[in-house]
């Protein structure tokens, strides 16, 4: 029975004891569906902690149940792209090559180092410093974002390609960066959404934001299957976990995906590289009080430097968006990034 908060839950049981479903966990998954469908990451960078910490489940276990999870969702949003030709199908199939044997080599590690209490702690060292790089890396795509919006206000892009992506191949890097970025997925969860794409904008610089995202979102669906294969057959796969998980994250990527035109997606991201990152300080152990000096560090400065940042680069130190009235004219209206 899993425990939140310190308190027993009566959980559901369906088909006699064969499944059981927890519903405060699909709730969870709910919210987390929400936020994936607003930011097209953060899947299983939120998931996983939550399984870990509110819900009290080993680290292996999380990650095990959550692969398998995102390998039933991941395939839904990169149909959507295949039709838009925002995907570049010669580069999924590099990073694909890199990222398979990755993922089941970071299963082998994991199944490796043991059953007891030495893997979880390992994997849940691991999954610390993962969210690390993953709130960090949310903070660089802002920023990488930034300089391309630059670019376009000086006249310095280069004019929008017609049809799909075309791009010099970088094989060998590109090989690197699915392997790598397969191997951290494979042993925590983390990377097919927040830290392949990171690399693939250094690689790929003339990539537009759609495909990046439509390239990176089909290379892990194959990416984040064989991880889910490998944890079926070595991991520690529980279906009540994963039933869960997937009644409350399809629905709310569902809800997600409908509010992205509406709502603030800046600040929701900046909402979830706070969260990753008070994920991973808690994951690494680090202890309450200075958890909380650190946040409230982020809290005071981040803000003023990346209002420093726009500066820098031309912009007003609080984004604002050009706004039509039913008048036909147009007023301003601040909202963040």
């Amino acid at each position: 029975m899993f425990r939140a908060g310190g308190l027993d839950r009566e959980p559901i049981h369906l088909a006699g004891e064969l499944t059981t479903l927890d519903p405060l966990l699909a709730i969870a998954a709910f919210g987390i569906g929400i936020v994936v469908g607003l930011t097209g990451m953060g899947g299983g960078a939120l998931m996983t902690p939550v399984l870990v910490l509110f819900f009290n489940v080993p680290p292996l276990t999380a990650v095990s149940s959550d692969l398998v999870a995102s390998a039933v969702m991941k395939p839904v949003g990169s149909v959507v792209h295949l039709r838009r030709g925002t995907v570049h199908l010669g580069l999924v199939k590099w990073l694909c090559i890199g990222s398979i044997p990755g993922a089941f080599s970071g299963v082998l590690i994991a199944r490796a180092l043991g059953h007891g209490q030495q893997v979880q702690d390992f994997i849940r060292i691991a999954l610390g410093v993962a969210l690390l790089l993953a709130a960090a890396g949310l903070i660089i795509r802002a920023y990488i974002r930034l300089l391309e919006r630059a670019r376009r206000r000086d006249g310095r892009a280069k004019p929008l390609p017609q049809g799909p992506p075309s791009v010099i191949l970088r094989v060998t890097p590109t090989i690197v960066v699915g392997l790598l970025g397969g191997m951290v997925v494979g042993l925590t969860s983390v990377g097919s959404g927040s830290l392949i794409i990171i690399a693939l904008m250094v690689l790929y610089p003339t990539l537009t934001a759609n495909e990046l995202v439509g390239t990176d979102l089909v290379q892990a669906v194959p990416l984040v299957a064989a991880a889910a294969l490998g944890h079926l057959l070595f991991g520690d796969f529980r279906l009540d976990l994963t039933t869960s998980l997937l009644l409350g994250s399809i629905p709310g990527v569902w809800v997600g995906a409908h509010l992205s035109s509406r709502a603030p997606g800046g600040w929701v991201r900046r909402a979830l590289a706070f969260v990753l990152l008070a994920s991973a300080l808690k994951l690494l152990h680090v202890s309450t009080i200075r958890t909380g000096i650190i946040l409230m560090l982020v809290l005071a400065i981040a803000p003023v430097l990346w209002m420093l940042v726009r500066r820098h680069h031309g912009f007003p130190a609080l984004a604002s968006r050009t706004r039509r009235s039913g008048a036909g004219s147009t007023q301003e209206q601040r909202t963040p990034e």
